[in-house]
C-alpha cells in the first residue's frame, strides 16, 4: 500500500516494490482543490507553441506530476553493461534538461513521481536525486497504482498530469485532468493525448511539460529571472 503511516506523517514513499514501500522524509506543498474536465485535444509539432487558453487552464490544476520511465524519462533504451566477474549491470540515459526542470517544479510545490512497470537501480537514483515523492516500479497493472498515488496524495484526476508513450499508459491517460504524450509516442497514445510535446522521451519531453505547467501556473517569470544576471 502507498498510503503513510500516520504516526510518520512527515514521512513520504518514494519507492515502492510490490508490497515494500520506502520512505524519507519530504517536505509537503499547499494543493489547491481545482477540478475541471476533459475537452479536447491538441497536438504539436516542431518548436514549442504558444499554448491554447484550454490546454492552460488544464494545466494550471495540476498539483502533482506523474510519468512513466521508459520512453518518457528515458529514450527507451536499456544499456546492459557486462562485468569482469561475469555479471551484468542495466542502466539508461536521463535528460539534463529534464532533471533541472524536475527541480524547478518541486520549488513551486508540486510533487512528482514515475510509475513503471520496470524499474532498476538507475531509476531508484534519478528518482531520488530529483526528490521525487512517489516512485512505483516492478509493477505491471499501472491503473491501480495511478489510484493508489492519488489517494495517498489526496488529489482529483483532474489535479494530476500523467506523461505516457505507450498502450499499457492509456487508462491512465484516460483519466488524468492533464494527459501528455512525447513526439515518439505510439499513435494510440497521440490520439488521446491533450498535447503531444514537441521534444522526444528522454530528450527533453519532460522539460517541454514542466514548461507549459509553469507558465500555466504563472511561474516561469520567475524562474527566468533566477538567472536574469
Amino acid at each position: 500500500m502507498l498510503a503513510p503511516d500516520p504516526s510518520r506523517t512527515e514521512q513520504l514513499p518514494v519507492g515502492v516494490q510490490g508490497n515494500s514501500v520506502r520512505y524519507r522524509p519530504q517536505r509537503r506543498g499547499a494543493a489547491a482543490a481545482i477540478l475541471g474536465s476533459r475537452t479536447e485535444i491538441v497536438r504539436y509539432k516542431g518548436k514549442m507553441p504558444d499554448f491554447p487558453k484550454s490546454l492552460l487552464d488544464r494545466a494550471a490544476k495540476v498539483r502533482l506530476l506523474l510519468m512513466d520511465c521508459d520512453g518518457v524519462l528515458s529514450d527507451g533504451t536499456v544499456f546492459f553493461l557486462p562485468a569482469s566477474d561475469g555479471s551484468v549491470a542495466e542502466t539508461k540515459g536521463f535528460d539534463c534538461h529534464d532533471g533541472i526542470a524536475l527541480r524547478w517544479i518541486r520549488d513551486v510545490n508540486i510533487d512528482t513521481g514515475i510509475i513503471s512497470g520496470r524499474g532498476g537501480l538507475a531509476v531508484r537514483v534519478r528518482a531520488n536525486s530529483l526528490d521525487m515523492r512517489y516512485l512505483v516500479e516492478d509493477r505491471t497493472d499501472k491503473l491501480a497504482s495511478f489510484e493508489e498515488v492519488l489517494e495517498d496524495a489526496g488529489l482529483e484526476h483532474s489535479q494530476v498530469a500523467y506523461v505516457g508513450d505507450d498502450i499499457t499508459d492509456l487508462p491512465l491517460l484516460r483519466r488524468a485532468g492533464l494527459a501528455v504524450g512525447p513526439s515518439n509516442a505510439r499513435p494510440e497514445v497521440k490520439e488521446i493525448s491533450h498535447w503531444v510535446t514537441p521534444s522526444a522521451g528522454g530528450h527533453g519531453a519532460v522539460r517541454d511539460v514542466i514548461e507549459l505547467i509553469l507558465k500555466a501556473q504563472g511561474h516561469w517569470d520567475g524562474i527566468l529571472a533566477r538567472y536574469s544576471d
